[in-house]
């Protein structure tokens, strides 16, 4: 890759990252003004302050990519630079503009209900509008498109790998969630999970019961 193309690439992946979480410490406090509590920021009990371990390790892991990549000889670098060289630019920077702009679609229909952690001793109403009404995370859904978009730009086994271990955090988180959901929420929320994807929409409709 050019050392030009390498400079814009990591430019533009450190302005995503801090871009993003930014936004996600503006949205925190615009809830937080709006509620008149925080929207669960602290994590609670050990479960989740290990899920939230996880999570610390791809946000590091994402800022850092964009100063590591290209001064580093990191794995399969030059192959899977070359491999993308032309389509990188374009592709990556869609694909970042296209999860950060479907996460700010997520906050619209999430609006003062928007939480990061989970509350065992509250109850919350269903979300089902805009991109919920197919997908049960698309937040989730919309940072694996930004890291996809990350690889794109800079395309080495680190980025890769990143991608990797953000699905496996964000499956866990997931399933948590849902599990306090469906305790909550009980059939409602049963039937909601018959009807959407956890992370992509169903492509099949769900099975009816006999």
């Amino acid at each position: 890759m050019p050392a030009d193309n390498l400079i814009l690439n990591r430019a533009i992946v450190l302005v995503s990252v801090l871009g993003y979480w930014g936004g996600v410490l503006v949205q925190a406090r615009r809830v937080r003004r709006r509620i008149g509590k925080s929207p669960n920021l602290k994590p609670r009990g050990t479960k989740e302050l290990l899920l939230w371990a996880g999570w610390l390790l791809v946000i590091v892991g994402w800022l850092a990519q964009a100063f590591l990549i290209g001064r580093l000889d990191l794995p399969g670098f030059h192959i899977l630079s070359r491999l993308s060289h032309g389509a990188g630019l374009a592709t990556g920077l869609s694909l970042v503009a296209l999860g950060y702009a479907g996460t700010l679609w997520c906050y619209s229909a999430m609006g003062d209900l928007w939480r990061i952690g989970v509350d065992p001793t509250k109850k919350v109403a269903l979300v089902s509008s805009g991109p919920y009404r197919y997908v049960r995370h698309p937040i989730y859904s919309f940072q694996m498109v930004m890291l996809i978009g990350a690889f794109w730009l800079l395309p080495a086994g680190f980025s890769l790998a990143l991608v990797f271990v953000h699905l496996v955090c964000v499956r866990l988180k997931a399933a948590d969630e849902e599990s306090y959901l469906l305790t909550t929420l009980g059939e409602e929320y049963r039937q909601y999970l018959a009807r959407t994807g956890r992370l992509f929409p169903r492509v099949l409709p769900p099975a009816v019961e006999s």
